[in-house]
């Protein structure tokens, strides 16, 4: 006893070590744990794996990997599952609204076993859109030594010789509707968009947020935009296990990576891969959870400096798959790292900051992915926040994938995702027009439901580049021509929004960054003594809480007294 140094104490200690601890111990071993594996390091592998859709079909066997990885290391894994909901099966349906709410569910749910087990490390692994912050937001609260690690995205499907994505399908739907789309063409499609496993192929939100994961640095740099179903991705999770054990090794923790400057690196990465606005909710979470300081205006700032680089669908030609084989995300922090768009010396969960792990990204000659410096696809970044007296707290506009920096028009009002997408079935939507689709919010959906039916079927119409569309709701990262979302404060908290009539002008004005209903501020005040908050739609269950707690969007939607408490101080000036 007395030639070994005296004992490294461990978290897990307290559940695992010592007498008073032999019943734990014999659940434990009941689980197939042996007493050794219980004296090592215990590592929690928080896994979002669901059977229901591609994006997180196969994290069960990558979760397999990752525990292999940490055994080699000298740790001990252990196993858990959250919740997924997948947002191209809900979207357009009722069942839409459960994907931002289980952001909220998947990082309290990680956070309680994490705590209630004591865990040394953490690893989670994500997949769909709502998964890849919301275990983001687990790691920032427990600050415990970890990283998360993205499932990948899926190959790109065929149909009649093209490479296709899920996009494809929602637009379909509008082609379709307008006769200019056969039955046996859509069933085609349908059948062969999606060729297996991983998350949708565009820069929509899931390969948006796995980009922003590897430039907040929780990521390893590389990692991600390995595709899903590759032999190399198994050998990035058993490496991600072994740099756990490091981590742990270290007492490496999220809140030394998850700084300011990684946020402004993040936000740079949205701006320059033409991402999905939906990053502007997720990355105001996640400050939130750590603790940082950061408000929507400074996406804008960073944004408005950062030009555009990657060809990207929705608004591009390439998909993920092709980003990794230019190059991939490290690419991308390479050459924003050129110019000084990003702050290279952030530090990352390999221990080396991103500088330096940009300096190691392998370009693939003649690649058409990742513009040059010299020849960005548009000067500034692909999203920008608008205010005015119809977004007093702010909104985001996506800018990749058109060119209309300012449109007005009468406004053709719907109180639900449902009515308008009617509207567009119909064509009660006219060219010239800003559909207005608003009690989509987070209070008001409840859960912010993403308008991609919505906006697929209008560009699937003759009225894609005619008409705006703007939404206290989301927008996929999917969508594309001028639509303006997270319009703030939403219409269910008595936002100007709520005040809009059909026919009434709205102007969005991109280059003076201004969403403007053009009414009298007294006007806007008066509808608005009249108006009254309609009923809830769920008065019990899941729904209820969220709608009772969440915060505004120009918060991050997150549920937090802290953050409802400005929510309702903003609400009042």
């Amino acid at each position: 006893m007395n030639d070994k140094s005296p004992k490294q104490h461990k978290r897990s200690d307290a559940i695992t070590e010592g007498p008073s601890r032999a019943p734990a111990r014999a659940m434990l071993r009941a689980a197939g744990f042996t007493r050794e594996d219980l004296r090592k390091p215990i590592i929690g592998i928080a896994n979002t794996w669901i059977e229901i859709g591609p994006c997180n079909l196969h994290l069960r066997e990558l979760a397999s990997h990752i525990k292999q990885g940490v055994r080699e290391a000298g740790g001990t894994p252990m196993e858990f599952n959250t919740v997924s909901i997948s947002d191209g099966i809900t979207m357009g349906s009722e069942g839409m609204r459960a994907s931002l709410v289980s952001r909220e569910i998947i990082a309290d749910s990680i956070e309680l076993v994490a705590r209630g087990n004591l865990f040394d490390g953490l690893i989670a692994i994500s997949g769909c859109d709502k998964t890849i912050p919301g275990t983001i937001m687990a790691l920032s609260r427990l600050d415990i030594p970890g990283l998360m690690l993205y499932g990948g995205s899926i190959a790109p499907g065929k149909f009649h010789t093209q490479n296709v994505t899920i996009q494809d399908v929602f637009e379909a739907v509008g082609t379709h509707a307008r006769g200019k789309m056969s039955d046996a063409d859509l069933e085609e499609l349908e059948g062969n968009a999606c060729p297996g496993a991983g998350a949708c192929g565009g820069q929509f939100t899931a390969n948006t947020m796995s980009m922003v994961s590897e430039f907040l640095g929780i990521s390893p740099m590389g990692a991600n935009s390995v595709p899903a179903m590759t032999v190399e991705k198994q050998e990035v999770a058993r490496r991600c296990g072994r740099l756990v054990m490091e981590l742990v090794k270290n007492d490496l923790r999220p809140s030394q990576i998850i700084t300011r400057k990684a946020l402004e690196n993040a936000i740079a990465s949205v701006a320059a891969s033409g991402g999905s606005t939906n990053a502007v909710l997720h990355l105001l979470a996640i400050a939130h959870e750590i603790d940082v300081d950061l408000s929507i205006d400074d996406f804008d700032h960073v944004s408005s400096r950062t030009p555009t680089l990657c060809d990207l669908k929705p608004g591009g030609r390439f998909v993920a798959t092709d980003l990794h084989e230019a190059g991939g995300i490290p690419l991308v922090a390479q050459r924003l790292a050129e110019k000084s768009l990003i702050h290279a010396d952030a530090l990352t969960v390999t221990g080396k900051t991103i500088g330096e792990e940009a300096a190691k990204a392998k370009e693939t000659p003649g690649q058409e992915v990742v513009r040059p410096m010299s020849d960005p696809i548009k000067p500034t970044g692909g999203m920008m926040i608008l205010k005015g007296n119809l977004a007093a707290e702010g909104c985001v506009v996506k800018l990749a994938g058109h060119k209309k920096l300012f449109f007005q028009g009468p406004a053709r009002v719907f109180d639900s995702e449902e009515a308008a997408f009617a509207g567009v079935e119909d064509r009660t939507i006219q060219s010239g027009e800003v559909v207005v689709i608003r009690y989509e919010g987070p209070k008001g959906g409840p859960g912010m439901r993403e308008m991609l039916g919505v906006t697929a079927a209008i560009a699937g119409t003759e009225l894609a580049e005619t008409v705006a569309l703007i939404t206290d709701g989301r927008f996929s990262g999917a969508t594309r021509g001028l639509s303006v979302g997270h319009v703030a404060p939403e219409a269910a908290a008595g936002g100007a929004i709520a005040a809009v009539r059909d026919g009434d002008t709205i102007t969005i004005d991109v280059e003076r960054r201004e969403l403007r209903l053009q009414l009298s501020d007294s006007e806007i005040e008066a509808r608005l003594r009249n108006w009254q908050a309609p009923e809830p739609r769920f008065k019990r269950g899941v729904f209820a809480k969220y709608a009772n707690s969440v915060s505004s969007a120009s918060y991050g939607a997150v549920t937090s007294a802290t953050v409802e408490s400005k929510t309702l101080a903003g609400s009042a000036k």
